[in-house]
């Protein structure tokens, strides 16, 4: 975080300092965390839906913080005030506070801002285009998923004064979200990936979802570049939203031969025995030259045919910002999985692979995540074990999605079905009723059953694809799989 006094955090906040504060103290860390304090750190007590941090500040304080962001004025052990910034609302107050610091980013170095948005894929393109920005200059970027009004402000407050690109990946669960989060750091370049069926339950329809991404191009300055995905339909809608002194860059999977100017895409896009993408990287458009338009030939290291989609909108976006192409192909087989949960690959020492892809799930990803299975089964001739949690906020499409989700298991020619939880019973209906039944899928209640479960059945060779929603803590069966603890589990059962 950049270097600021207690002073200009009440300036940014439109917040009061306690009369125990020293305007020019100094703090260089924020967080909402208590736990994750430090000599000199500003410690954010926000109220979320299940704590209040007001309850942690006498332990932000213990463990190092020496300024408070509050909402009411507090009292330590002694019957002192706590030093602090009193504002109406914490939450508020912290995008305030990182509108603020992007200001002082802009005036100290040329900086670029990447938003990224989309139903699917925002955090894998996010950590593709991270890595191949970092090669080129200071660059910050969230931890995981951090993009929502918490966790922007946080990307925000871990950016330094010298920061050259800053990558902020934006979430929304209703219209207005991501106008919001574009008011804090008002992007230079705006990526949107796909418009699918995440959230569908607080969105109310997935035109609803499209108007909130589409937020995301609305707020570019004169200038400005929208990278947008012409193999969504609802994202190529967008570009009728972009502002006339702006501009738009395209991406596609798809097209061959390219039927948009300006466009970066992969030629012959294919994947190898591994599942691994690998394409000519190629950009169409009356300012290419010779070397972009016959193409790059890449191999990338991250698994699955929808990681060609994501390669490229990080590359494109890393084209938006100056970066040349046949650099860009250069990284992006250096490129790895860096966000944990996210189509991890492990290759246990007992021949056993876990593809642990438990971070979220949606129809799209779902069917994304099992294609990728089946083709690697395809591929190796070993047996696949797909294990699958519910999908939540679906609303009242929970039940169809899951049933459909079933016969899409059985279609693809998956070995073996363990459904886990008892929200998720209607994806188990559905495969049963396209004409998977007796040993071929199992429905269990908890993740221990299903630990149970695999360890009984599973055989070295096998391949086990791992996901659900990350409200259900699948990602935790996940943890156990990759680890000994399979084994252990079987030999305690012999």
């Amino acid at each position: 975080m950049i270097e600021l006094n207690a002073n200009q955090i009440a300036e940014a906040t439109g917040g009061r300092l306690t009369a125990t504060v020293d305007p020019n103290s100094v703090v260089t860390s924020a967080n909402t965390d208590s736990r994750e304090m430090n000599p000199g750190a500003l410690f954010i007590a926000r109220r979320g839906q299940t704590t209040d941090g007001h309850n942690f500040i006498t332990a932000a304080r213990q463990a190092g913080a020496t300024l408070i962001l509050a909402e009411r004025e507090t009292q330590d052990g002694l019957g002192a005030i706590d030093p602090a910034v009193i504002v109406e609302d914490s939450t508020q107050a912290m995008g305030h506070l990182a509108r603020y610091i992007v200001d002082k980013i802009r005036e100290h170095s040329e900086t670029t801002v990447i938003a990224i948005t989309g139903s699917v894929g925002k955090t894998s393109t996010k950590d593709a285009l991270a890595a191949m920005l970092a090669t080129q200059g200071p660059t910050t970027a969230p931890q995981g998923s951090y993009n929502g009004e918490v966790g922007v402000p946080l990307t925000i407050f871990t950016a330094a004064l010298d920061t050259r690109y800053l990558v902020v990946e934006m979430g929304a669960d209703r219209i207005g979200n991501i106008t919001e989060l574009t008011d804090i750091v008002r992007p230079d370049i705006s990526v949107v990936l796909t418009v699918g069926t995440a959230h569908a339950a607080s969105f109310g329809s997935v035109d609803n979802i499209a108007q909130t991404k589409g937020e995301i191009v609305e707020a570019l300055p004169a200038g400005g570049i929208a990278v947008l995905n012409a193999d969504d339909i609802r994202v190529a809608e967008m570009a009728e939203r972009v502002p006339d002194q702006a501009s738009t860059l395209w991406f596609s999977a798809a097209y061959a031969p390219p039927q948009r100017e300006r466009l970066v895409y992969a030629a012959d896009a294919a994947t190898t025995k591994n599942e691994n993408p690998h394409f000519t990287l190629q950009y169409f458009g009356s300012d290419a030259d010779e070397a972009d338009r016959t193409g790059y030939d890449v191999t990338a290291q991250l698994i699955g045919e929808h990681h060609t989609t994501n390669l490229l909108a990080a590359a494109t976006a890393a084209f938006a910002a100056d970066i040349p192409l046949d650099t860009i192909a250069s990284l992006i087989p250096t490129i790895t999985a860096t966000s944990a949960h996210r189509m991890a690959r492990t290759d246990r020492p007992d021949g056993i692979t876990i593809l642990d892809d438990a971070y979220n799930a949606n129809p799209e990803s779902m069917r994304a995540g099992l294609k990728t299975l089946a083709m690697l089964g395809r591929n190796t001739g070993r047996r696949t074990w797909a294990v699958l949690g519910p999908m939540l906020e679906l609303g009242d499409a929970h039940a169809k999605e899951h049933i459909l989700l079933g016969e899409v298991v059985v279609r693809l020619n998956i070995d073996q079905l363990v459904v886990v939880g008892s929200t998720a019973r209607a994806l188990y209906t559905g495969a049963v009723n396209e004409g998977s039944w007796g040993d071929e899928v199992d429905y269990v209640l908890s993740n221990d059953e299903a630990l149970e479960l695999l360890a009984q059945h599973v055989e070295p060779g096998d391949i086990i694809f791992v996901k659900g929603s990350n409200g259900t803590r699948l990602w935790e069966l996940a943890d156990q799989l990759t680890t000994a603890q399979l084994v252990a589990h079987k030999e305690k059962r012999k």
